[in-house]
């Protein structure tokens, strides 16, 4: 995505202040972001003296899907998001459900990606080389076929991770941001939480192998932060049916079970369209 208008760089310096900034401020729309399939704002949010680019998604602005209950994307945006947060590895951008110029919305921290961060790659190969992990073979210019790759990087590994755990529909390589300081942001989460297996992405280069120690451990904590009455199960609570939370709580169980990345279920498709 590209900013209609660049604003000064953003006065907060930690995610906690980004989050309070943006459930606070004054939002001000500057443009739309065109290319988003649902109404997405580009915005600036003030509050105090400190400015930050954000993103607002009103519900009123999303279209219906014919597979997720209307008027739910910007609350699953936001469950991501605490899902995100209660791993420690602070994929997803700060991000607020809260009224806004055209009623309630998700509001997100904008992120400035960073140019020069290959993820993602099409090879005149039949293997990837050093460095890359190989996702399945597609079709490029000229009907010619290429071999799609992503970065062997382990921000994209715990990335992959999250996905699995929110039944990430749509993780499309436009999808997956570089930012200053070598962090790797995630965004659009509007469609996951599905009570339905429905992951879709292009990071299957880890399907099957073992999942990391790191993982695991996330995981394990995940799985108590689930628990009825734990403080994360009560946020999920407010924003995803009790039946998409009982399932979370169940692909927790299974990565956890199996020890494994997942594979593709052969009963959905396992690679969004378009891709990028």
């Amino acid at each position: 995505m590209s900013a209609p208008e660049r604003i000064p760089p953003r006065s907060v310096t930690t995610d906690a202040a980004a989050a309070e900034l943006l459930a606070r401020g004054e939002l001000t729309v500057r443009g739309r972001i065109r290319e988003a399939s649902n109404a997405a704002l580009y915005c600036t949010v003030t509050h105090e003296g400190r400015e930050a680019a954000c993103i607002y998604k009103p519900v009123a602005g999303e279209r219906p899907l014919w597979d997720f209950p209307d008027g739910t994307l910007a609350q699953r945006e936001v469950a991501a998001y605490e899902v995100s947060e209660a791993t420690g590895w602070g994929l997803v951008p700060p991000t607020v459900l809260r009224d806004g110029p055209y009623g309630e919305g998700m509001v997100q921290l904008w992120i400035d990606a960073v140019p020069g961060s290959e993820l993602l790659a099409l090879v005149d190969a039949e293997e990837p080389g050093p460095g890359w992990k190989a996702v399945a073979f597609a079709e490029a210019e000229e009907g010619r076929t290429a071999l799609l790759v992503h970065a062997d990087d382990e921000r994209l590994r715990r990335l992959a991770v999250l996905d699995a755990v929110v039944n990430n529909a749509d993780r499309k390589g436009g999808h997956l941001l570089p930012a200053a300081g070598e962090r790797l942001y995630g965004i659009d989460h509007g469609v996951t939480f599905h009570a339905e297996s429905k992951l879709r992405t292009l990071l299957w280069g880890w399907a099957g192998d073992p999942l990391t120690a790191e993982a695991l451990a996330v995981l394990d904590a995940l799985r108590e932060a689930l628990k009825d009455g734990a403080p994360l199960a009560a946020r999920l609570a407010e924003l995803i049916t009790a039946a998409e939370l009982d399932a979370t709580r169940a692909r927790v169980g299974a990565l956890l079970e199996s020890g494994k990345h997942p594979e593709p279920s052969g009963e959905w498709p396992a690679i969004p369209w378009p891709p990028v």
